[in-house]
């Protein structure tokens, strides 16, 4: 009796656990199929992708880069996108860059390219440019502090490229362009 008590609460308790969120990752959420692609939903699509490419990674992220390198073009392009909108929407393209992301600025314009998200390439071509003649500027007071960081904000070169970036949403669906990328070539992303 005692057994089937410590059974039945072990199980709540993993149900519960379940529940919020908690269960333990199976190999089986490592695998992406084209059934999954096809029955996600447009909104969560992009986010399973990147998950997806995530859990590839090893833990050491300096090794990050290499490992990305390894990647199909296709793949490379939705996991740089999706770190780029996610530094620049949280604090520009200065954050992009001074953080480990950066590292994959240069993949960028042609990632943004195959999506077919011709203007946001433009964009990060030109803030490609900036970093790279201004960096001196650019990083004068990035000296690992968050004050330090805070003041890199100061008078910053690419500081007029954020703007725009958002403004960009107007005009390019950068979202829906990768989902509709990804489900057009949902080959290159799924394990045989």
């Amino acid at each position: 009796m005692r057994q089937l008590q410590a059974l039945i609460i072990l199980t709540i308790f993993a149900a519960l656990l379940n529940l919020v969120g908690c269960s333990p990752k199976s190999d089986q959420g490592k695998i992406l199929t084209a059934q999954i692609i096809d029955t996600t939903s447009d909104d969560e699509l992009l986010q399973v992708v990147f998950d997806n490419l995530a859990e590839k990674l090893s833990k050491d992220y300096d090794e990050e880069y290499q490992a990305v390198l390894t990647w199909t073009k296709s793949q490379q392009a939705i996991y740089t996108i999706w770190w780029l909108e996610a530094e620049v929407n949280n604090g520009g393209y200065n954050q992009f860059y001074a953080n480990s992301s950066g590292q994959f600025y240069k993949l960028l314009p042609d990632a943004l390219k195959l999506v077919g998200a011709m203007k946001f390439a433009d964009l990060t071509e030109r803030a490609n440019k900036t970093y790279e003649s201004e960096n001196k500027k650019i990083t004068e007071h990035q000296d690992g502090t968050v004050e330090g960081f805070s003041k890199s904000y100061d008078n910053n070169p690419l500081n007029k490229f954020d703007d725009e970036f958002y403004d960009l949403y107007k005009t390019e669906n950068l979202q829906q362009l990768q989902v509709d990328f990804i489900r057009k070539h949902k080959l290159e992303f799924i394990h045989k």
